[in-house]
């Protein structure tokens, strides 16, 4: 019997299929404590995580190893004053050393930031200054160590810092700290509604917003593992996503976990398919989940045979159809698409034992009671568009969908209002039961699985002396799923050419992460506005 099977009931059809599952969550519940630690007692040995990367290195967890680890962590936290309710920041990449920190902080209490190392210093300084960081944990690669330096110095914060593996200027050592310290740690009391992660999340309007889950959490994520990804008991589960992500909570941590299946972390920072391929042949992974992005590549390339891979699964961005269909047909492998947010866990998705459709966000999760609704409120009929919404049970409390948003509780009930939860993204349902995404009520772009807001574009661009009005939208992309494209309104005396365009493209991206670059720019003698004066994008996209 799997752990997860202690905390929930679940109800089935005749079929087999999951229609209900109804949590019952201490209200004490530490997944740290009562998930890792439970079953490094029950089953030591159990594999829990096998590590490799690029350079061939190799290491592979149990259980056991996870919890004294973490235990070993919190002790170099707790000394350095890390308490109940403090925000840590983890920038770690894939490195094997975030599952340490991050398990550390759930044993204290404290509020787990994971964040990319792809963040620039006004990234990094803008989450420090408005989560007031007490820690940073961070990979001493990609020049993270310098960058946050020179953040903590622009915003005056102070924070204590902690890097792994190897020494970097002004931050401790993590992980020799950590071989000195005891590896138990004496439960400390949380509650089940703390704040236990912070997500930064893209806006379309406004700096990123902080997005707050609590200790209840991880539970809301058995149906993403069990009953989407189909992540088994001593299965091996391979999803493609950086720590910093909140992909990372769905794919390789939690839910996986619960359900007894074992997680493989490929430390990599070049996409390439074949290294890719080989790791799951390597390890015989038994189910996979990555951005459509990544199946696009592997499609392109060509796929070899993978005889222990049975499931595969996505989420991020729509799937075209014809990805779909030639991975189908050169794996015997049916593409899963699932469908949520950084403010839930997985609302929608092509379950186990239904039949996968190739476009579709599937059926209503088990766990969620969702309906479409119209802009006057009321249900929206098959074939009707509306917008998805959460609407939670009678208690009014909605385990998996966040608990806030920081310092922003007027954004949070706006998010709330009419009692139902507002995911601003439109879809419809078919005469079978199936959603389609139409498209989102706001402006997100989501390019090669990632999110991004305009206004983070938008407002380097606007530096540019030569920008008198920029609007940056995402536009169909056969690589990308969208493309970055700028909008640019030039200033008197700039003349619109390939070369100013070029040069708009080199003063952006050279200040932004990677996965934010402007690929396209085009010039306009005026925007498409409002009458309240607002840009249209929805006519710039196309």
């Amino acid at each position: 019997m799997s752990i997860y099977q202690k905390f929930c009931t679940e109800q089935f059809d005749a079929q087999g299929r999951l229609q209900k599952l109804t949590l019952d969550i201490p209200a004490d519940f530490n997944f740290s404590f009562d998930v890792v630690d439970a079953i490094a007692r029950e089953t030591p040995d159990k594999q829990a995580m096998v590590w490799c990367n690029t350079e061939n290195e190799e290491h592979i967890f149990t259980f056991d190893d996870m919890m004294r680890q973490s235990c070993r962590a919190a002790n170099v936290f707790k000394s350095a004053g890390i308490g109940r309710g403090d925000r840590v920041m983890l920038v770690l990449k894939r490195h094997y050393e975030y599952w340490f920190a991050v398990l550390a902080l759930h044993r204290l209490g404290a509020v787990a930031i994971p964040a990319t190392h792809m963040l620039t210093e006004s990234d990094f300084a803008y989450r420090i200054r408005m989560a007031d960081v007490r820690g940073i944990v961070c990979t001493w690669q990609n020049g993270v160590p310098e960058k946050i330096r020179s953040a903590l110095a622009a915003t005056g914060a102070r924070a204590k810092l902690w890097c792994v593996q190897k020494d970097a200027e002004g931050f401790d050592n993590l992980t020799r700290a950590m071989q000195s310290a005891p590896d138990s740690f004496p439960r400390v009391p949380t509650r089940a509604e703390d704040p236990m992660l912070l997500y930064f999340t893209s806006g379309t309007t406004g700096e990123p917003k902080g997005v707050i889950h609590d200790f209840s959490y991880p539970l809301a994520h058995i149906v993403t593992a069990k009953y989407w990804q189909q992540a088994e008991e001593g299965g091996l589960h391979f999803t493609v996503a950086e720590t910093g992500w909140a992909k990372a909570s769905w794919g390789k941590l939690y839910g996986q976990w619960l359900v007894g299946s074992a997680v493989i972390v490929y430390d990599f920072d070049n996409f390439d398919p074949r290294q890719l391929t080989a790791v799951i042949n390597r390890y015989g992974v038994t189910s996979f989940c990555a951005p459509p992005t990544v199946y696009r590549y592997l499609v392109r390339k060509g796929i070899p045979a993978m005889p222990t891979l049975r499931h595969a699964s996505t989420a991020g961005e729509m799937l075209a159809p014809e990805i779909f269909k030639k991975f189908t047909e050169q794996t015997g492998l049916p593409l899963y698409e699932g469908y949520g947010q950084t403010e839930t866990t997985l609302l929608m998705a092509n379950f186990r034992g239904g039949d996968p459709c190739a476009g579709s966000m599937g059926t209503i999760s088990p766990f969620y009671n969702i309906e479409l609704r119209r802009k006057d409120g009321q249900k929206a009929a098959p074939g009707e568009i509306g917008e998805v919404v959460v609407v939670p049970p009678g208690s009014g409390r909605q385990c998996g969908v966040f608990c806030g948003y920081l310092d922003n509780d007027e954004q949070y009930a706006r998010a709330w209002r009419g009692g139902v939860y507002h995911t601003g993204d439109a879809a419809w349902m078919d005469e079978e039961g199936r959603f389609w995404f139409h498209g989102r009520f706001d402006d997100i772009i989501k390019t090669g699985g990632f999110r991004v807001g305009p206004y983070e574009v938008e407002n380097v661009l606007m530096e540019h002396p030569a920008v008198l009005e920029c609007s940056v939208v995402g536009v169909a992309d056969a690589l990308r799923g969208q493309a970055i494209k700028a909008i640019v309104v030039p200033v008197r005396g700039y003349e619109p050419s390939p070369a100013l365009a070029q040069e708009l493209r080199e003063f952006c991206n050279s200040r932004l992460a990677d996965y934010k670059w402007i690929r396209i720019v085009e010039f306009t003698d005026e925007m498409p506005k409002t009458i309240s004066g607002k840009i249209q994008k929805r006519l710039q996209r196309g």
